[in-house]
């Protein structure tokens, strides 16, 4: 379902693993229904935010390694330089 993109299987799924009687799955499952529309968007659209999560981890990263030693001069210009 995920590799594929096919969302459309989703609500079988979720039937299914209603039916299985593993707690865990189930739980998880429960997770997935609460926020279903997002979920098979997900499973079916061809877009995804991977390159901003990409740039947030890197400016995360850089932001880290100058705790507490420069002011915001600098981690802009690093951030800059970084791009």
């Amino acid at each position: 379902m995920v590799h594929k993109r096919e969302g459309q299987r989703l609500d079988a799924w979720l039937a299914r693993v209603a039916e299985s009687g593993l707690p865990e799955l189930q739980s998880f499952a429960a997770g997935v229904e609460k926020d279903k529309d997002a979920v098979k968007a997900g499973l079916t659209w061809p877009i995804n935010n991977g390159m901003v999560e990409g740039h947030v981890t890197k400016l995360k990263l850089i932001k880290r390694q100058m705790y507490g030693k420069a002011g915001f001069a600098l981690l802009r210009q690093r951030v800059l330089h970084a791009l």
